[in-house]
């Protein structure tokens, strides 16, 4: 679904009306799953709205020229290709010279430019992503945390466990018990 936005911001009227497509397709993808998933799953629902939500002002940004990179921060189309590397990778390292090149920017320049941007550091952004779909999968599924923790990323539960508390003030397993999710976890004590 985001494949297009791995190619440079268009300069022909032909490419912005092919990234026009693009954007309105992924955008009607994901509102028509929002609506599907609001009666049985509002999570998922919601986790769909925020992506359309940031989609959407992307490219408004990008076709306004608000925050384009004379400004300080990154282009548009750089933002949503690294939020989009950040989102599919975050099973895995993420390394600034990965996101710096998705960017087409040297490390040192896209961590600058991209705290301009977001207002928080390349590693805080990933921490949060890693969080937030930790979170998604903690209310959507009966993985233990063990298994949460791998597949979004940290390198053991004890790692979330930390960055969760740091974040929540509380520990996952609690989070999760605190709103009936069934799991494994929430079985044990936090």
């Amino acid at each position: 679904m985001m494949q297009g936005f791995e190619t440079a911001a268009p300069e022909s009227s032909v490419a912005a009306d092919q990234q026009f497509h693009l954007v309105a397709n992924s955008l009607a993808t994901l509102l028509d799953t929002a609506r599907r998933e609001l009666e049985h799953d509002r999570d998922a629902a919601k986790a769909s709205l925020v992506t359309a939500s940031h989609i959407l002002q992307a490219e408004i940004e990008r076709c306004s020229g608000a925050n384009d990179s004379s400004r300080g921060g990154l282009a548009a189309w750089q933002i949503v290709r690294v939020r989009a590397y950040i989102d599919s990778n975050l099973h895995r390292t993420i390394h600034i010279r990965d996101l710096s090149g998705v960017a087409r920017r040297s490390p040192a320049h896209f961590s600058r430019k991209f705290k301009l941007a977001l207002g928080v550091s390349p590693h805080a952004y990933v921490v949060r992503r890693r969080l937030e779909r930790a979170c998604h999968l903690m209310m959507t599924s009966a993985e233990p945390l063990s298994e949460i923790a791998l597949s979004v990323g940290f390198s053991d539960q004890a790692h979330l466990c930390r960055l969760f508390r740091q974040a929540f003030g509380q520990s996952p397993a609690r989070w999760r018990r605190e709103r009936g999710i069934p799991g494994e976890a929430t079985s044990r004590a936090a």
